[in-house]
């Protein structure tokens, strides 16, 4: 595969970018990538929604007023927002001249899991998207001090439960285990006394407040220091122990480069991290540039967002319903808001059990011959409801239109396979023939075909 695919695939989700990549080199690249601006007002789809914690009291109520058929309606209401926020999502991620700061947003909310499904406020699930996407290049302690007091989060990991007079662990341990140091690098005297730091960090208007009546002023030990300690103090003593830099780092390879990273590659980064006071736009660029320069393709399988979308590229489709691809990536396990437990989708194997690969064909099948990837989609959604199951879409292959079969076969081996071999280049000579004529009037359907084998083989599903 060649080079700037490889790497406008994993900085991005699709080879869009690997002519930019080329142009540019990558470390100019990575710094417009770091400094390309993003949207920061709030959606009109969440108009409606609640946003305040007195709207929201007010809706609860005109729940408990309600008839069963209207709190129905009130729900499947917020359950349309929900989706409708996923299409948001997905028309950044593939409208982005720069994607990787979408790209980086996804692997923080993988990372700080918060779902719709636990938290049920759209505007709270909105505001922990925008701090991943604020902070999406900048210090990894800061995010994590604004995550871990951001209504979302303390409602996700029930530290509304969390009070003096009856301590909640959740975010305590999760802040620990899940979200900085790693299984095996703290005490559970550690995580105890963190709960009770936490404790009475509570809802509040744009993020979580602690409230006096329910939070614990006791003098507590958390790994070795001593004080009454609240969050952001806790972040910080958590900051300077000795693992701190590893999990993530170890997580960062994983997203972007590595399925397998090795340990010599983890406390290579790991250390540079700590170095660079856990500033993450330095550490993207030192494992981009140093590993751009090694022969590392084929070592992670592509995520259900980075295939379905790589597809959409190369067969420039761009009038799918973006909610028919979140419905396409629920199906493969990769649906967006709302994972299935609070430590994320685990990725690499999981991304290619027999079920996912099948429903990567049967997909694979349908845009090659312009059909919608989900015509079975039952959606509670007026948009999906209306969707015409037998559209088609206007679906083009860019390829060179000279030359032999032998190299139409080579530019899509180029583009799409992180390794081939001679039998497979035999079994594609069987569709594009010796004598092709990249004139004729069936070419490009020839080469659809051929693009469509290819898209089906296990060297397709890895970059």
């Amino acid at each position: 595969m060649d080079r700037n695919t490889l790497w406008s695939l994993r900085l991005g989700f699709s080879g869009k970018q690997a002519q930019a990549i080329k142009k540019m080199g990558l470390p100019k690249f990575m710094e417009q990538s770091f400094n390309a601006s993003y949207d920061r007002k709030v959606p009109s789809f969440l108009e409606n929604s609640p946003k305040s914690l007195a709207e929201l009291k007010a809706r609860r109520q005109e729940i408990k007023k309600s008839d069963s058929a209207e709190v129905k309606e009130l729900l499947k209401t917020e359950l349309q927002v929900s989706q409708e926020m996923k299409a948001w999502w997905l028309q950044k991620m593939i409208a982005e001249e720069f994607p990787l700061r979408e790209k980086m947003v996804c692997f923080w909310h993988n990372h700080f899991v918060s779902t719709f499904q636990k938290v049920k406020v759209n505007h709270w699930i909105y505001q922990h998207n925008q701090i991943l996407r604020e902070h999406a290049f900048g210090n990894f302690k800061t995010l994590t001090k604004a995550i871990i007091q951001s209504n979302a989060m303390v409602r996700y990991l029930d530290n509304v439960d969390n009070r003096r007079e009856k301590i909640n662990e959740n975010l305590s341990r999760e802040l620990l285990e899940l979200f900085t140091l790693g299984i095996g690098n703290y005490t559970e005297e550690d995580i105890k006394n963190g709960a009770k730091g936490l404790a009475g960090l509570n809802l509040g208007e744009n993020n979580a407040e602690y409230r006096r009546f329910l939070e614990n002023n006791d003098t507590i030990t958390y790994f070795g220091k001593t004080g009454k300690f609240k969050a952001d103090e806790m972040i910080d003593i958590i900051f300077e122990q000795e693992a701190a830099p590893y999990l993530i780092t170890r997580k960062i390879l994983q997203w972007f480069v590595y399925d397998n990273p090795t340990q010599e590659l983890i406390t290579h980064y790991g250390d540079y991290f700590r170095k660079v006071d856990f500033e993450i736009k330095p550490l993207l660029i030192k494992i981009a540039t140093e590993e751009f320069t090694k022969d590392n393709a084929g070592s992670k399988i592509k995520d259900p967002l980075v295939y379905i979308l790589q597809l959409m590229d190369e067969l420039n489709v761009d009038d799918i319903n973006p909610k028919l691809l979140a419905f396409y990536l629920k199906q493969q396990g990769m649906d967006l808001f709302n994972q299935p437990n609070v430590k994320g989708w685990n990725g690499g194997k999981e991304w290619l059990s027999s079920q996912i690969y099948l429903q990567r064909t049967n997909v694979a099948d349908l845009l090659c011959n312009g059909r919608n990837i989900s015509r079975r989609a039952q959606m509670d959604d007026a948009d999906l409801a209306n969707e015409n199951k037998n559209q088609l879409l206007n679906v083009s292959l860019n390829w060179t239109k000279s030359g032999t079969n032998k190299t139409v076969i080579a530019e899509l081996e180029n583009r799409l396979l992180f390794q081939s071999n001679e039998n497979m280049r035999k079994d594609w000579e069987t569709i594009l023939k010796y004598d092709f004529n990249p004139k004729a009037e069936g070419a490009d359907n020839a080469v659809m075909r051929l693009f469509n084998n290819m898209i089906k083989t296990p060297e397709f599903q890895i970059i």
